[in-house]
C-alpha cells in the first residue's frame, strides 16, 4: 500500500484531544495529537497542524463548536474523538451520541480528508466506581464502529487491549490520560495511519506489579473521591463544565 503525506492535519475533540495531564496549563499541554503532529511534521516539511479541541465537551457540542471551522481549513487529515463526556452523564444516548460522530464523518470524508477516531476501554477497570458503566461502552465502542466503517473511517481499538486499562498509563484523575498514555495514543493513531516506523507495540503490557492489598486500594479510592469525584460531581450539579469560557489552542493551522 502507497503510504500517504499529509500536509494538513486537525484534531476535534474534548480533553483527551487537547492533551489534558500531559504537561499543565502553565506550560501547555501537549498531548496525544501534538505527538501524532510531530510525527506527521516528520515526513513533510510543509506540514501544518490545528488542534480545535476543548475540554469538557459533549459530541454535540464538538460538531456545533468546531466541524465547521474544521471543514473551512479544508485538512487532508483530520481526527474525531468525542463521546466519553456524553457516556459519564446521568442521561445517555448512544445512537444519538454516535450520530453527532456521523456528522463530522460524512463532513470531514466528504472534503477528502483521512479520518481516524478511536473506541473507549473499560473504564470500569480504572475507575471501579464506574462498571455499571461498560454496558454504555460496549454499545457506544459498537456504534463507533459501525459508523466509521460507513464512512471509510478508521478506528482504533482500545477495548481490546489491557494495556488501555493498566493504571500507569492514567494521570492521577483516572479520566485523563499520562504522557506515557498519550504517547499510546499518538502510536496508535500513527499505526492506524500506517505511517513509516509505526507498528502495533503501542498495544504491548507494561512489566506486571504486585496487587496492592485491600487496604492500600481502600485508601486510594477515598484519596481519589476527595480530590476528583467530588469536584467533578460537583460541576455536574451546578450544570458547569471545565471547557466553559476557553477556546481551542490552536485554530489556526500552522507549522509545529
Amino acid at each position: 500500500m502507497v503510504q500517504q503525506r499529509f500536509s494538513r492535519y486537525v484534531a476535534l475533540g474534548d480533553s483527551q484531544t487537547e492533551g489534558l495531564n500531559d504537561g499543565d496549563d502553565s506550560i501547555g499541554y501537549r498531548g496525544w495529537a501534538d505527538r501524532l503532529a510531530e510525527q506527521l511534521s516528520q515526513h513533510n516539511p510543509d506540514f501544518q497542524y490545528a488542534n480545535l479541541a476543548v475540554r469538557g465537551k459533549l459530541a454535540g457540542q464538538i460538531r456545533q463548536g468546531q466541524l465547521d471551522r474544521a471543514v473551512a481549513l479544508r485538512p487532508d487529515l483530520a481526527t474525531v474523538v468525542g463521546g466519553m463526556n456524553d457516556l459519564l452523564r446521568r442521561r445517555f444516548d448512544a445512537e444519538q451520541v454516535v450520530a453527532e460522530l456521523s456528522a463530522m464523518f460524512a463532513a470531514l470524508t466528504g472534503i477528502g480528508a483521512r479520518v481516524v477516531t478511536l473506541t473507549y476501554p473499560d473504564i470500569g477497570k480504572i475507575v471501579p466506581i464506574a462498571r455499571p458503566l461498560l454496558p454504555r461502552v460496549i454499545e457506544l465502542n459498537a456504534r463507533i464502529a459501525a459508523a466509521a466503517q460507513s464512512y471509510g473511517v478508521a478506528v482504533v481499538d482500545t477495548f481490546s487491549h489491557p494495556i488501555t486499562t493498566d493504571a500507569r498509563i492514567w494521570s492521577a484523575d483516572r479520566l485523563h490520560a499520562n504522557p506515557l498514555g498519550h504517547a499510546r495514543i499518538a502510536a496508535a493513531m500513527a499505526h492506524a495511519l500506517e505511517l513509516p516506523d509505526s507498528d502495533a507495540s503501542w498495544t504491548e503490557p507494561l512489566p506486571p506489579l504486585p496487587p496492592p492489598n485491600r487496604w492500600q486500594a481502600a485508601r486510594a479510592e477515598l484519596r481519589w473521591v476527595g480530590a476528583f469525584a467530588g469536584p467533578w460531581l460537583g460541576r455536574r450539579i451546578r450544570g458547569r463544565s471545565s471547557g466553559d469560557g476557553r477556546a481551542a489552542k490552536r485554530p489556526e493551522l500552522r507549522p509545529l
